[in-house]
C-alpha cells in the first residue's frame, strides 16, 4: 500500500511539473510594479535558482545580482528574442509554510523599457522560456538529490568506519586486559607460593624458639 501511495505521488508531481504554465503579473522592481511573467515549480527556491544559473552558465551567461534579482544585461536568448535585451529574474519561495514550492518572476528590459508590455512576440518567447524549464529543473533537483544523498551516504559510511575503528581499539584494550588478568592469575600463584614459603620458614624459626627455650 506505502508503494501504491509514493507511486500516485510522484504521477501526481510528474503531472504538476509538467502542466507548470507561465501567466502575466507584476512584481516589484526599484520601488515599482514591472510587468513579468510568472511561473511556480513545484521545487525549492533553491533549486530553482540553481538550475536557472546553471542552464544560462551553459549558455555561457554569468549573473549578477542586485535586490533579489539574477540579472543577465544586454544577452541574446534566442528562445526569447533574437535581439540583446537585459533579464532580470527572481525566484521567491511561494509561502512561509510552502518550502517546496517557488515563484519565478521574468522581466525582460530593453533600452529601460519593459519589454514584456511592449512586445507580444517577447511576451509569448518568455513564457514558452518558462514553461520549458520544467525538465530542466527535474534533472537538477535530481541531481541535487543525488548529490544530497550521497553526502547521507558518505556520513553514514564515516561513522560505521568510526565504529569500526572504535571497535578494534575496544578489541585490544580486552584482549589487553584478558592478558593482564592472566597474568594477574599468575602473580597471585606466585605470591601465594611465596607466602606460604615464607610462612614455613616463620614456623622454622619460631620452633627453634622453642627448642633453644
Amino acid at each position: 500500500m506505502r508503494h501504491l501511495f509514493t507511486t500516485l505521488a510522484l504521477i501526481f508531481f510528474f503531472i504538476y511539473a509538467a502542466e507548470a504554465q507561465s501567466y502575466e503579473g507584476t512584481v516589484d522592481y526599484q520601488k515599482k510594479d514591472e510587468k513579468a511573467i510568472i511561473i511556480e515549480f513545484p521545487y525549492s527556491s533553491s533549486v530553482v535558482e540553481g538550475a536557472i544559473v546553471d542552464k544560462m552558465e551553459k549558455m555561457g551567461f554569468k549573473k549578477k545580482e542586485a535586490k533579489g534579482f539574477l540579472i543577465y544585461k544586454n544577452i541574446i536568448l534566442s528562445e526569447i528574442s533574437s535581439e540583446p535585451a537585459d533579464y532580470l529574474i527572481r525566484v521567491d519561495r511561494k509561502s512561509r509554510k510552502d518550502n517546496d514550492a517557488s515563484l519565478v518572476y521574468l522581466i525582460v528590459n530593453r533600452n529601460d523599457q519593459n519589454m514584456i508590455a511592449a512586445s507580444e512576440d517577447l511576451n509569448a518567447g518568455s513564457k514558452a522560456f518558462l514553461n520549458n524549464l520544467s525538465p530542466e529543473l527535474e534533472a537538477y533537483n535530481l541531481e541535487v538529490q543525488i548529490k544530497d544523498q550521497d553526502a547521507i551516504v558518505t556520513k553514514a559510511e564515516k561513522k560505521l568506519k568510526d565504529l569500526q575503528d572504535d571497535n578494534d581499539n575496544m578489541q585490544r584494550k580486552i584482549k589487553k586486559l584478558q592478558d593482564d588478568l592472566e597474568q594477574n592469575a599468575r602473580d597471585q600463584q606466585n605470591q601465594q607460593n611465596e607466602l606460604e614459603r615464607q610462612k614455613q620458614i616463620l614456623e622454622a624459626i619460631k620452633a627453634k624458639r622453642k627448642v633453644n627455650g
